[in-house]
């Protein structure tokens, strides 16, 4: 006997029994010891930090990268699956400032690096457990009690070797560069970490009055940092465009851009008084005005720049300068920008940089201490009050802030470490040409868009919780990449035998300069935390000290999944580093995930509080629903919007259909003691509908193996709901009568073996994507009876089509009965006449026909008398045309009126010939003769009475609607027999329970009774039908406008 089955499709706590069993049982690693040895399939994990606790969106993330490994385990392949932690970096640290109180970096030393650093390690783990936790109950199989981990030692020493070796190819150097730079961290960003974190932000930005020296004049500059102006030591023009001198109606004369004159200047017009906003006096092109002086805005600039003696406070030149907005005139801080410190460069200008580290403004600015965009305003004030400000517009641009901080990022100058990547930008573009992106677009849009414009990475970090840079200098000059720590204490007389490759236990260790024979320090820097995860490949190995066979087994990976912004960050360091290092693409396919999003298509958040808890999700939801939807309900790469409704309609159309076919078959099962182990499926003893489910059967498995293998993950959800549809709409609901005949003929086990074998192995087939539900099926279905059988679904092979039993003829006649059947059901809605009332006649105009079996099928299934294929269906249906007033309305205007009159008047059928022949209509219109193509017409089928006909792709349906005296009285049977089934229910009797009906009602419902009554018994299993009080469970119907009162009781 099988284990009953609930239809209760409340799935959570069965799912936690499942978990159970796999931990018991250590299924998982089962399931990758019974593959070891075979051909490797590698995944790699992307490692989240385990001081955050997961989010929704990391449900997707870990059901993606969970099926694949499963699939490709199910195909034979080894799939090795170890976890990893990120463990470094600035997440971690200002985690632990917010535990410890403390804010910025004087306070971490004073509160002092080594505990700060301790602290940092112990919190790392704070929500381990809560993410082993997540990872199982959302299904996710990783090795999770070996991970690789980030500060580990061995971790860092294969990354300090990966560093010696871009040191040793020149590629790695430091540079005092403007650079991306949070001033409330006190560190240097990355290109990718900056794309991370953009916002929207609304400013005011400054157009100023610099004063020519030697003339009543002034140039008009533009910037949208006005805290940048103490610091302001040129501007700068385009040296090809147009300038002017211009009197402006505000008294004051100004130089600036031609094309420009009007947008800025134009306000000052006076149409009223007749008064122009400006008059022109010269014209000069950019290069004209180079070198011409003005005088210095602020005089905490000019003291800073006349202490260097060099020449400041001029025109300078530039085709950076456009002239899309602002002036055409550009002010220059080389201090702040890339592009000014370009300039700055090749004017050899002083380097003026009144901001400090924490982005206040400098002490000899007039605004000493303040933030510098707390200074913006200030700035402006101080400029309007001077007569100096023209202009303070508001403009909306997209601002860089600091990806974990929140605070505002600024351009600075400062000296940083710079990995040189537009070195080997051709070999990242080639490489990257290698990989399969999901979707293309990505590779070869936002990714590839981004290699072409790479930047020099920004390797270095002014912190101190993260892999310490492994260069040495000495005061001589002299630097030395350390590649180990077997090379560290050869070099060194003070290294310990377990030194700990963090600070401040490294900055302690001193080596020999072999040039000068002093001692040389580590640099002060750790690296950027995206170094440590993009060397995971061959660190999470200890590569090359350890492991060399190993690593090279699983370098590159056949698959990674993350979300989209990781095209910035993982996706990315991944490749960068293996093009470093190794010059080939470290993966080989990867799925790019959209981001989660709630119902209405928002970014979630806790402060607009439409998060959603993954916690609460799950234990509302269960994993395997949740799972099922973000498979089914988009391409991966779209944002998905997350809602209970959808969950739960995915949940309801696919698992709930399975589950309660595999009901339905346990059911039966066990009311005939039916063992499918002692019984074979014999493929030729078997009905149409049996091979039709075999066909189909085959066909999906073909489909969803297809589909996975080439990481198609919807169109595989979709072929497998599609057969899940199939195997219970239609052939249960075909063959239901089969298992309820007595006795256990053949018909009977064919019906059975075919269900059990479509249940078994659909199951196999979904196992990777819906593991739990499939498990417990398989659980019950298959190893109740058979104890050979694999422990666990997920130990088996992924089912083998049988290509002997794909009959693509029989799915396509099967195909043409169901359209036949949704068309005829829907004539029988268009009549208002339900199921169980018989009709005496259909027909049927299409480009097929199907055989006699077919036929019956659609009889029995639309309860019609007759079917009859025909090419002509003009006694039964026509058509009406109008104009389609988008096309006719523009080439006919005026005549539209008679146009409309002439298409009413038109004899339908024959106007349809007409169309199909010609493609046109031919139309007499007061004499001009008006044509009308296929476009220009609305058309609709038109009833005729007595019968309802449906139209779609060609074929046509039609339903004779009159209903004879005995049609009726069959009709008023079946729904006797219908309410006598639904009262069988109410009253709680079993399946197999028999019966006796008693009935009382008007004349006509008796009569049908009486006549009836051997039919009634046999569709209810009913020892006697009698007309006498009701008797047993009771109840008044009223059927087909007949009040009867019919009674049952169980016998």
């Amino acid at each position: 006997m099988y284990k009953k089955v609930s239809t209760d499709l409340n799935f959570v706590d069965r799912e936690k029994q499942t978990e159970k069993f796999w931990e018991d049982n250590d299924i998982f690693r089962k399931s990758m010891r019974d593959r070891e040895g075979n051909e490797i399939y590698m995944f790699y994990d992307g490692p989240p930090t385990a001081n955050g606790k997961p989010h929704i969106g990391h449900v997707l993330t870990r059901v993606i990268k969970d099926m694949i490994p499963r699939y490709r385990t199910m195909k034979g392949y080894e799939v090795p699956r170890k976890a990893g932690w990120d463990t470094h970096g600035l997440p971690v640290e200002l985690e632990v400032e917010k535990l410890l109180g403390l804010d910025g970096k004087d306070q971490i030393e004073k509160y002092g690096m080594e505990p700060f650093i301790k602290k940092c390690k112990e919190s790392v783990w704070k929500y381990k457990g809560m993410w082993e936790d997540f990872s199982n109950t959302v299904g996710f199989w990783a090795d999770m009690d070996d991970p690789y981990v980030t500060y580990d030692n061995n971790f860092i020493e294969s990354e300090w070797w990966a560093l010696k070796r871009i040191w040793d190819k020149k590629l790695l150097y430091k540079g005092f560069k403007i650079v991306p730079y949070c001033p409330r961290c006190g560190t240097p960003l990355s290109a990718q970490e900056v794309a991370q974190g953009y916002k929207d932000v609304k400013e005011r930005s400054a157009i100023v009055r610099f004063k020519v020296v030697g003339e009543d004049a002034y140039f008009l500059a533009w910037t949208t940092t006005p805290w940048t102006l103490p610091s302001n030591i040129a501007l700068c023009v385009n040296p090809e465009e147009d300038y002017a001198k211009v009197k402006a109606a505000d008294g004051y004369t100004y130089y600036m851009a031609v094309a420009l004159l009007d947008t800025v200047l134009g306000r000052l017009a006076d149409e009223e008084n007749g008064t122009k906003a400006y008059e022109i006096l010269e014209t000069y092109k950019g290069k004209d005005l180079e070198y011409k002086e003005y005088e210095p805005l602020y005089q905490c600039a000019y003291d800073c720049a006349s202490k260097q003696n060099k020449k400041a406070f001029f025109v300078t030149c530039d085709t950076y300068v456009t002239l899309t907005d602002g002036t055409g005139v550009v002010h220059i801080a080389p201090a702040f920008g890339e592009d000014d410190a370009k300039v700055g460069r090749r004017y050899d200008m002083p380097f003026v940089q009144l901001v400090d580290e924490k982005g206040n403004m400098g002490e000899t600015t007039p605004f000493a201490g303040l933030f510098v965009k707390k200074a913006d305003p200030e700035v402006l004030k101080d400029l309007d009050g001077r007569g100096l400000l023209y202009d303070a517009p508001k403009f909306e641009h997209s601002y860089p802030h600091c990806w974990r901080c929140d605070t505002p990022l600024i351009y600075y100058a400062r000296e940083s470490w710079f990995i040189k990547m537009t070195e080997v930008k051709d070999d990242l573009i080639a490489n990257n040409n290698t990989i399969n992106w999901i979707p293309e677009s990505i590779g070869k849009g936002r990714f590839g868009d981004w290699l072409e414009n790479v930047q020099d990475w920004g390797i270095s970090r002014n912190r101190y919780w993260g892999t310490p840079l492994n260069i040495w200098e000495c005061e001589c000059g002299h630097q030395h990449s350390i590649g180990s720590i077997e090379e560290l204490k050869e070099m060194s007389d003070n290294c310990p035998d377990e030194i700990e490759l963090h600070r401040p236990y490294i900055d302690e260790v001193t080596i020999k300069c072999p040039c000068c024979g002093k001692q040389m320090h580590r640099v002060p820097e750790v690296i950027d935390c995206w170094f440590d995860s993009g060397s995971m490949p061959f660190a999470q190995h200890h590569y090359p000290f350890e492991n060399k066979e190993l690593f090279e087994k699983q370098f590159p990976a056949d698959f990674i999944s993350e979300a989209v912004d990781q095209t910035r960050g993982w996706f990315y360091s991944l490749l960068a580093i293996s093009t470093l290092i190794f010059n080939k693409a470290p993966y080989k396919n990867v799925i790019v995930l959209g981001h989660v999003q709630d119902e209405n298509g928002q970014k979630m958040s806790k402060s607009k509080g439409n998060a959603v808890d993954p916690f609460d999700a799950l234990e509302k939801y269960g994993a395997d629903a949740i799972r099922w939807y973000f498979y089914v309900n988009s391409a991966p790469w779209l944002p998905n919007r997350f809602h209970g409704k959808a969950v739960v309609e995915g949940q309801r159309k696919f698992m709930g259909t399975l589950w309660n076919t595999y009901a339905f078959f346990v059911l039966y099962a066990n009311i005939d003691d039916f063992d499918a182990t002692k019984y074979t499926l014999e493929y030729d003893k078997l009905s149409v509908m049996d091979k039709w489910l075999l066909s189909k059967l085959n066909s999906a498995i073909k489909a969803v193996d297809y589909d996975l293998s080439n990481y198609k993950i919807p169109e595989a959800a979709k072929a497998l709901q599609s057969f899940v549809d199939d195997m219970s709409n239609w052939y249960v609901r075909r063959s239901r009568e089969r298992f309820w005949a007595k006795g256990m003929e053949q018909d009977k086990i064919n019906a059975y073996m075919t269900l059990y074998t479509a249940l078994v192995e659909i199951c196999k087939t979904a196992a990777p994507m819906i593991p739990f539900m499939t498990e417990e099926i398989y659980q019950n279905l298959v190893r109740s009876v058979d104890e050979n059988a694999p422990e666990s679904i997920h130990l088996c092979d992924f089912p083998v089509v049988n290509e002997a039993h794909i009959d693509t003829e029989l799915e396509a006649n099967m195909d043409n009965v169901l359209k036949l059947v949704v068309m005829g059901r829907a004539c029988r809605n268009t009549a208002n006449i339900k199921n169980r009332q018989p009709i005496g006649q259909m027909y049927v105009k299409a480009d097929f026909e199907v055989p006699e079996f077919y036929k019956d099928i659609v009889k029995d299934e639309l309860n019609v008398k007759n079917v009859t294929f025909t090419q002509d269906v003009r006694d039964f249906t026509s058509y009406t045309f109008k104009p389609q007033l988008k096309t006719v309305g523009p080439k006919y205007g005026k005549m539209l009126g008679g146009i409309k009159a002439a298409l009413d008047n038109l004899e339908g059928n024959a106007a349809m010939d007409e169309l199909n022949a010609t493609d046109a209509l031919k139309l007499d219109i007061n004499g001009q003769e008006v044509t009308l193509f296929r476009e220009d017409l609305l058309i609709e089928s038109a009833q005729m009475p007595g019968y309802v006909s449906e139209n779609d792709n060609g074929i046509t349906v039609v339903m004779d609607t009159n209903l004879s005296e005995e049609l009726l009285e069959e009709g008023f049977v079946r729904e006797i027999i219908s309410k006598v089934q639904t009262m069988r229910k109410e009253a709680g009797f079993e399946v197999m329970d028999k019966i006796a009906v008693s009935y009382e009602g008007t004349e006509k419902a008796e009569k049908v009774f009486a006549d009836n009554a051997s039919t009634i018994a046999d569709e209810t299993l009913a020892l006697e039908v009698t007309k006498a009080v009701p008797a047993g469970y009771t109840k008044e119907w009223k059927i087909n406008g007949e009040a009867v009162t019919i009674g049952v009781e169980k016998r």
